[in-house]
């Protein structure tokens, strides 16, 4: 249970200074979207300093006249120069250590101001998503959860879905009207915090399991002789048609402009795909839940995210993986 002394956010003043935690595949697009569409002060921050640099850099011909786009040394440097602040991180440690180490955290750079809002798009488990909040608000911030669905694509188009648990209808509305809405179409209130990673992992838990039945199916029919833009054709207009055919098809060659018709590159690694589902199975566990098939396709996906050929691969090239391994299984 949240600590009583979370608080409501407050209307965000009309040029908020932003700032931006986590620059990776998906992280660095939602951030030149938020930077771009709003026009405020802008603040960045990565692990790797070059990736912040590049950010920058990148800005020079996005950015709005007068516009200031600079890099911080530390989260808590980022955390003294803004009014909100985005992170966008690999896991639950990640998340802690940005948020609450003692020495470079973002709670450190806080300094106990009031009306600072905070809002992490990271996938990690529902226990340290409430742990963090817990503790921001007891620090006299907001933070609210906000993981994403759309992958890469959707980033870069700014048609990414929000998730977002809130401690209140207010914040989430002041926080969808002046942020989310400029990195997302889709910006769903999902109730308290921590419900936000909930939605998000039984999404990508579905994700998972229907991407592999989807490589399955079209592995068989190529293997039984069937054109494969005829059976994708075949299926998005019979029932089996779900996002994993129609918008995402793992089979190269089936549609433009998707990780597999460039080699698998780009995307929803395999390793984050294996991650995300572990976290539904734990919290399955937790809640003595059954997930047979999302047990299956985090097995899976730990054998193809464990093969260094696949490691760095999208989470669609388990199709590959199947073809490849053929005899084997």
């Amino acid at each position: 249970m949240l600590a009583r002394r979370t608080c409501s956010f407050q209307p965000i003043s009309i040029q908020p200074t932003i700032g931006f935690v986590g620059l990776g595949q998906m992280g660095f697009p939602m951030a030149a979207n938020l930077m771009k569409k709003t026009g405020s002060p802008f603040v960045v921050f990565d692990a790797f300093p070059a990736t912040a640099s590049k950010f920058v850099e990148n800005a020079k011909d996005l950015k709005a006249q007068n516009q200031s786009v600079s890099v911080a040394a530390t989260p808590r440097d980022l955390a003294a120069q803004c009014d909100v602040i985005v992170t966008m991180l690999p896991a639950g440690p990640h998340v802690k250590s940005v948020y609450l180490d003692a020495e470079t955290g973002l709670l450190a750079g806080i300094k106990g101001r009031n009306n600072v809002l905070l809002v992490d798009s990271s996938t990690i488990d529902v226990a340290t998503s409430k742990h963090v909040a817990e503790t921001v608000g007891n620090a006299g911030a907001v933070m609210l959860d906000a993981p994403v669905s759309g992958g890469t694509l959707g980033a870069e188009a700014g048609t990414l879905t929000f998730m977002v648990g809130s401690p209140s209808v207010t914040t989430f509305n002041t926080v969808k009207d002046t942020i989310l809405v400029h990195m997302g179409k889709n910006i769903v209130h999902c109730g308290t915090v921590g419900n936000g990673q909930v939605a998000k992992i039984c999404n990508n838990m579905m994700l998972g399991i229907s991407m592999v039945a989807a490589s399955e199916t079209m592995n068989l029919g190529v293997r039984l002789g069937m054109d494969p833009k005829l059976l994708a054709g075949i299926i998005n207009t019979s029932s089996g048609r779900c996002w994993s055919t129609d918008t995402y098809n793992p089979c190269p060659g089936v549609l433009p402009n998707v990780p597999a018709s460039r080699d698998y590159t780009g995307g929803f690694g395999t390793s984050l795909m294996a991650k995300d589902l572990s976290l539904a199975v734990s919290a399955a566990h937790e809640s003595k839940s059954t997930v047979t098939l999302g047990a299956v396709a985090h097995q899976i996906y730990n054998q193809v995210s464990s093969q260094k050929e696949f490691k760095n691969k999208d989470f669609s090239s388990v199709y590959k993986w199947l073809n490849d391994n053929q005899e084997k299984i």
